[in-house]
């Protein structure tokens, strides 16, 4: 199975994208399995009270902003209210969920602080620069923990540009998550061009902004 774990809709302040429209999206890209996760918000589930009839499965998340960076909570019940880093993994594992350290060099504070109390680290983000991906993956490696990717997509084109590949099936939940913290797996990405992709989010984030006003 195919999977991109760090997608953003409309949901994010830098995002338009519909929240179908990734599913639909992601299943013509020959994935899976997604996660959206919205920065600091998971208003998205709403949009999957009645399902979505796609065949691919959606874990629900979201990435919370802390005063240690950013952290992914995947398999959530409900939204995550601390904000700061160690506060925020209790709350994910609180609701026996999974942690994940994403583009842990896109922060001031060094990961290697963070990462014993993280589940997978995002090795490949293809929104950050290849360097940074390459430390994550030695980080990883260094502290023995299981690689995830995610394309950090904001916007349709960029789904799927990060995949992890997992062998072997799941009937709910609980088995996927079992998959994603044992079972070894694949990880490969592109870098999405770095003017393009924070140049849309910048874009649309000043004019969602323009529409607060």
């Amino acid at each position: 199975m195919r999977l991109d774990l760090h997608i953003h809709s409309k949901y994010s302040y830098d995002s338009f994208s519909d929240p179908l429209k990734i599913v639909k999206v992601a299943k013509r890209k020959g994935l899976d399995v997604i996660s959206i996760t919205d920065h600091n918000n998971m208003d998205v589930y709403e949009d999957f009270s009645h399902g979505h009839g796609s065949g691919v499965a959606v874990i629900p998340g979201m990435e919370i902003k802390t005063d240690g960076g950013d952290v992914t909570g995947l398999f959530l019940d409900e939204e995550v209210r601390s904000r700061s880093f160690f506060d925020v993994v209790d709350e994910i594992r609180d609701q026996d969920g999974i942690v994940v350290l994403p583009h842990p060099f896109r922060r001031k504070c060094d990961p290697n602080d963070l990462i014993g109390s993280v589940d997978l680290v995002e090795v490949i983000n293809a929104r950050s620069k290849n360097a940074e991906n390459v430390d994550a993956w030695k980080l990883c490696e260094r502290f023995g923990k299981r690689p995830i990717t995610g394309s950090d997509a904001h916007a349709y084109f960029e789904i799927g540009r990060a995949v992890t590949e997992i062998e072997g099936y799941f009937d709910d939940m609980d088995e996927l998550k079992r998959i994603l913290l044992n079972s070894e797996r694949n990880c490969y990405g592109k870098e999405t061009p770095f003017y393009i992709s924070h140049g849309y989010s910048f874009i649309t984030s000043r004019i969602k902004r323009w529409w607060e006003l």
